[in-house]
């Protein structure tokens, strides 16, 4: 594994959302949904693809926190502006889990 330094760490700007709205996104080449995600004042809404279908529907997702990487660049995927990495970890079978918080904290938190 390589290692780095708490700089290199300190330049992923991770931060804890709400999902505000989420939809099926057949147009992805892999199973997805299109999530919308707030992260507060100064960030506001951000969008993001996930690969979350195995064990989330749009409609439960609605007002789960999560986190997410928001200082990438912006991809398109499908015709979609995919703006953030929201996190996850696989299941046994490979399937994305998402990480969230223990408990519930203020949108736009930084992770530390």
């Amino acid at each position: 594994m390589d290692q780095i330094t708490y700089a290199d760490f300190e330049k992923l700007d991770i931060r804890v959302g709400t999902i505000i709205d989420a939809q099926p996104f057949p147009e992805a080449r892999k199973p997805a949904i299109k999530l919308w995600v707030e992260f507060g004042p100064g960030i506001g809404v951000k969008t993001s693809s996930a690969q979350l279908t195995v064990h989330y529907s749009p409609d439960r997702l609605i007002g789960r926190q999560v986190m997410a990487v928001v200082n990438f660049p912006p991809r398109r995927i499908g015709g979609f502006e995919s703006e953030i990495l929201v996190l996850g970890v696989p299941d046994e079978n490979g399937a994305v889990v998402l990480l969230k918080p223990d408990l519930k904290a203020p949108d736009g938190g930084r992770m530390f």
